[in-house]
């Protein structure tokens, strides 16, 4: 990363388009669309846990995203929501762990399956696999779907290093995590019930260290309404460096 990133937040701007793509020069534009979902522009359109439809915070719906590659960190219906609508439109290929890709393949989508560890190079965006500690089976039908494990991704795009640690607890191999890929941004589950709350949080950045932390995972649903300031102050009250960055649904972070 060179010095002097700056910090700016744009209320509710709509996807901006390929053709546009060079008005944001050679920052990336990390946008968050409420729950897990985020878009990263850069050079390339990475869409990250697409849940808009039902999603009651979201600003987008599916037919209004761009998208060159989708990254899906498990099956769960709040995360792989509106993935293979996006992906048959923008005939774009849908990342995701190896099980997962076999049972999207059938819904006639590009699926590209990889496994913890591993990092898939696609359009000059790498993205790597890494661990996460949640369930991950998919419902269809009234019935469940063994999809394999949920995992978190690195994207690294343009110079930038995002990782979006999916559906998670806190857990010591994060030391790992930040050895191995030092991320700039992380985009961190605090809703607590169905991942780790601001506790589990706030111990996670202190294991990764990164310049930036990013929110998620709160307020769409009111099982895990949390108050995002309640994570701000903690992180501060723990002497970590990062800077959280608090985002509306439809706002960005440039960076």
């Amino acid at each position: 990363m060179c010095s002097g990133e700056t910090l700016r937040i744009v209320y509710n701007e709509k996807l901006i388009s390929r053709k546009n793509k060079d008005l944001r020069g050679d920052k990336m534009r990390i946008k968050w669309l409420g729950h897990a979902a985020f878009i990263l522009e850069g050079s390339k359109n990475i869409v990250i846990d697409p849940f808009l439809t039902g999603n009651p915070l979201s600003p987008l719906k599916p037919e209004e995203v761009d998208a060159d590659i989708i990254a899906v960190t498990h099956g769960h219906g709040d995360h792989l929501g509106d993935a293979v609508e996006i992906a048959l439109k923008n005939d774009a290929p849908i990342i995701c762990i190896h099980e997962l890709s076999r049972f999207l393949s059938r819904k006639g989508v590009e699926a590209v399956g990889m496994n913890i560890g591993g990092t898939a190079k696609l359009k000059d965006v790498a993205v790597t696999m890494v661990q996460a500690l949640h369930s991950a089976d998919v419902e269809e039908n009234d019935e469940i779907v063994s999809t394999g494990d949920a995992a978190g991704v690195i994207v690294e795009m343009d110079g930038v290093r995002v990782y979006h640690t999916g559906d998670t607890d806190v857990f010591t191999d994060m030391r790992l995590i930040a050895e191995l890929y030092s991320p700039d941004v992380m985009l961190v589950p605090i809703g607590d019930w169905y991942t780790m709350g601001i506790k589990g949080a706030v111990k996670a950045l202190e294991f990764v260290r990164p310049r930036f932390a990013i929110p998620m995972h709160y307020n769409t649903f009111p099982v895990i309404k949390t108050n995002p300031e309640e994570f701000r102050k903690a992180v501060k009250e723990a002497n970590i460096e990062t800077e959280v960055v608090i985002l509306k649904p439809g706002e960005f972070f440039e960076i």
